[in-house]
C-alpha cells in the first residue's frame, strides 16, 4: 500500500496564535497533529515539542527496523513515545514559570503497508472516508463524551454545551498520561482525516464528509475543509492532516501482457 500525505493549519479568524502544530514523517508514515492549551504562547510550546518529538522518535524507530514489528511491538513504541513527551512537556512546565499549565491533546496515525496504527489522547480526532461512509474512528476524552456516554445529555444537547472543550486526558498536565491505540486494517482508497477540534466544532460531520468527496487533490481538500471552517466563523486554530491509501500497482508478467490480460 503507498500512502500520499498532506497537512495544513490555520489560526482561524478569532485567535492571534496557533496553539495547534503537525508534522510528517512521509518515509516512515507517521502523523501527528496536536492541539496546544495554556497561557501565552504555553500552548504552541506544548503543541510543538510533542509533535516534534513523537515524530522524530518515532520514525527513527520505525526506520530501524520497527516497520516490521508486531502490533503489539508497535503499539508500545507509540506509548514509549508519548510518554517520553509527556514527560518532557510536564517537566518543562515545572520548570518554567511562564510555561505552568500547558499541555496539549494528540491524534497519531502510523501507516505500514496494509494496516493502520490510531492513537490520541485528548479530543483530537480521526475520522475515516471509506467507500462513501465517514466514521469517527477516536473516541473524545472530553467531559461532554463522558456526559454522554453516561445518557446524562443527548448529543443534540452536546452540539450547544458550552463546556465541549473539556478534555479528562492531555499530555504535560500530569507526570503521566494514557494513550489509546487501535489498530485498522487499511483498504485501497482509504482516506484519513486528523483533526484539531477548530474543524469539527465548526462543521457538522457531514459537511466535512461533503467536501472529502467533492474537492480534488489531498491539498484542495485540505484547504476547503480550513476554509469552510473559517467560513462558519473560525473561532479556533484549524489543523488538518489527510492520508491517502492506494494499493501498490503490480507487474503484470510478459505471457499477461501478451494476452492482453
Amino acid at each position: 500500500m503507498n500512502f500520499e500525505f498532506h497537512a495544513l493549519t490555520d489560526p482561524g479568524l478569532v485567535r492571534d496564535n496557533n496553539e495547534d502544530a503537525v508534522s510528517l514523517d512521509t518515509d516512515n508514515g507517521v502523523a501527528v497533529l496536536a492541539d496546544g492549551m495554556g497561557g501565552y504562547n504555553a500552548g504552541e510550546v506544548a503543541s510543538a515539542m510533542a509533535t516534534t518529538f513523537i515524530r522524530s522518535e518515532l520514525g527513527r524507530w520505525l526506520a530501524e527496523g520497527g516497520a516490521e514489528s508486531s502490533t503489539r511491538e508497535l503499539k508500545r513504541a507509540m506509548e514509549i513515545c508519548i510518554d517520553n513527551a509527556n514527560r518532557s512537556i510536564f517537566n518543562a512546565a515545572n520548570a518554567n514559570p511562564q510555561y505552568a499549565g500547558m499541555g496539549t491533546t494528540l491524534v497519531m496515525g502510523v501507516f505500514l503497508d496494509g494496516r493502520v496504527m490510531i492513537g490520541h489522547v485528548g479530543d483530537s480526532r480521526c475520522y475515516r472516508l471509506r467507500g462513501g461512509e465517514f466514521v469517527q474512528m477516536t473516541r473524545d476524552h472530553s467531559l461532554l463524551q463522558e456526559q454522554i456516554d453516561a445518557g446524562l445529555i443527548s448529543l443534540e444537547q452536546a452540539q450547544y454545551a458550552t463546556h465541549r472543550n473539556l478534555v479528562t486526558r492531555a499530555l504535560g498536565v500530569e507526570d503521566a498520561v494514557l494513550l489509546e491505540v487501535n489498530e485498522y486494517r487499511v483498504e485501497d482508497g482509504d482516506l484519513y482525516l486528523f483533526c484539531s477540534d477548530g474543524l469539527n466544532d465548526m462543521l457538522s460531520d457531514e459537511r466535512i464528509a461533503a467536501l472529502l468527496v467533492t474537492a480534488g487533490t489531498l491539498e484542495e481538500k485540505a484547504v476547503a475543509l480550513v476554509d469552510a471552517a473559517n467560513a462558519a466563523g473560525g473561532r479556533d486554530n484549524i489543523s488538518v492532516i489527510l492520508t491517502l491509501a492506494r494499493a501498490k500497482a503490480t507487474r503484470r508478467g510478459l505471457l499477461s501482457r501478451m494476452l492482453g490480460q
